[in-house]
């Protein structure tokens, strides 16, 4: 990323931003939501997906820590659904992380970016998909940790799942922690394969996403305190804007 226009530079620097709103505002879409505009500019995934998780990674744990230090938090994560996540998604995690490709690239993310974009409509409608089959919950938690694992954009498939059973008080930081442990496995592949962490970009780009960060916090604040119907339909209206830029991202590249 050394050979880029200042316009370009301006462009990343402002996508980061972007990045860090939505990171922090909604709990995930930080890479899924960036990552198709960041190509748009430097069309290379290997680039972005270091910064990416280092920043999630700091944000994440800033966010968590700061949040239960408080005395009336009265904990933001759900640690028992947490292990329950972790449990499901770890062996699948750890196939995809090492490239264990069993469906086409193009297949894998229409198939995930439609279900998402059902999930996204009831969300919307105010009519949210209730799953009374574990077995279904499951079949999505194994998927979206083997998307995880090839890339960074298994979270719609996961909160797709999640949003049903932790409150929405608690969401966004049982997400973090889950992100956090995710993506600390990913940032391993990428040192065992020796691919480039774009260290020296570090130093313009996280207090980008800093601004994001802090903009995304009291955004979060002002939802958690709108009523629950606006909550879903911005969190389905994130949802199908993913699962559009997705399928565009999967057919028209």
């Amino acid at each position: 990323m050394h050979d880029l226009q200042w316009y370009q530079y301006a462009l990343i620097g402002l996508i980061f931003v972007w990045s860090g709103f939505v990171r922090s505002g909604l709990g995930f879409g930080g890479a899924v939501l960036s990552l198709p505009f960041l190509l748009l500019v430097h069309n290379d995934a290997l680039v972005f997906l270091p910064l990416i998780s280092v920043h999630l990674l700091v944000f994440s744990s800033i966010t968590v820590v700061q949040n239960n230090r408080k005395p009336d938090a009265g904990g933001t994560v759900d640690w028992r659904y947490l292990r329950y996540l972790l449990a499901i998604m770890m062996v699948p995690k750890l196939i995809g992380v090492f490239g264990l490709i069993t469906l086409p690239a193009k297949i894998l993310s229409g198939v995930i970016f439609s279900i998402v974009s059902v999930y996204s409509l009831s969300y919307i409608f105010n009519r949210p998909f209730r799953s009374n089959s574990r077995i279904i919950d499951t079949v999505f938690l194994l998927l979206g940790g083997y998307i995880s694992g090839t890339s960074l954009i298994g979270a719609p498939l996961i909160i797709a799942v999640a949003a049903q059973h932790v409150a929405k008080t608690q969401l966004r930081d049982t997400l973090f922690v889950l992100w956090f442990v995710l993506v600390t496995i990913k940032m391993a592949a990428f040192v065992y394969f020796d691919i480039d962490l774009q260290l020296i970009h570090h130093l313009w780009l996280l207090p980008c996403a800093a601004i994001g960060h802090v903009i995304g916090l009291r955004f979060h604040d002002h939802m958690l305190n709108a009523d629950t119907p606006v909550f879903f339909r911005v969190l389905g209206s994130t949802l199908l804007l993913i699962s559009l830029l997705g399928l565009a991202r999967a057919f028209l590249a």
